[in-house]
């Protein structure tokens, strides 16, 4: 178009129209963005957030043919009653004494919690594949701390990172249940860890 030539009406219809258009598409991007959902009871997304309101209620050593594997601590309300482990929430976090690779942490963990239960595999191998994505190997010093969220699940952090969670309530259950359960394998760590609080025999 010549620069000083006035824009014919067929090249400002076609500007409108353009605008319109933009208009349009601007409205549609704020209406779906204000409908975007915002998950509910989303993760912290770090450890400290996720620790606020708890204190540590108990600590024990894992020892293992006289190796030391890690510590312990249950971060939760003073009233926490391991009775109904599975209905309060809590933390509880284990300090690595030891390197330790993320699959074989998962493959344990997958062991202990056959023993509490008897778990289908159709249940089991989702459960090991998943632990076996989010738990990273570790060395002496890294803390790898599991937090149960009754009705919903467990989210898991290293350090002071999240990992990710399982949304899975009985899988939270039982994999908190390698400490708290009364049919845990290490009887003695329960005892010391849970020492502090109300707890079953």
């Amino acid at each position: 178009m010549h620069p000083l030539r006035p824009p014919s009406q067929t090249t400002t219809a076609a500007r409108v129209r353009l605008s319109t258009i933009a208009v349009t598409c601007l409205l549609a991007l704020s209406a779906a963005l204000v409908a975007m959902p915002v998950r509910a009871n989303a993760p912290e997304p770090v450890l400290s957030a996720a620790l606020q309101g708890k204190q540590v209620v108990g600590n024990a050593r894992l020892r293992v043919w006289g190796f030391e594997v890690y510590d312990a601590r249950l971060f939760a309300d003073t009233d926490f009653d391991s009775a109904r482990y599975a209905e309060q929430p809590f933390a509880l976090e284990l300090s690595y004494l030891r390197n330790f690779k993320g699959p074989d942490i998962a493959e344990r963990s997958i062991n202990e919690m056959r023993d509490l239960e008897s778990i289908a595999p159709a249940q089991a191998e989702p459960w090991l594949a998943t632990m076996s994505r989010l738990f990273p190997d570790v060395k002496k010093g890294d803390r790898i701390t599991g937090v149960h969220r009754p009705g919903r699940g467990a989210v898991f952090y290293l350090n002071d990172r999240l990992l990710g969670e399982v949304a899975d309530e009985r899988f939270s259950r039982l994999f908190f249940g390698i400490w708290l359960s009364p049919k845990t394998s290490q009887p003695a760590m329960r005892e010391t860890l849970l020492q502090k609080v109300a707890r079953t025999p």
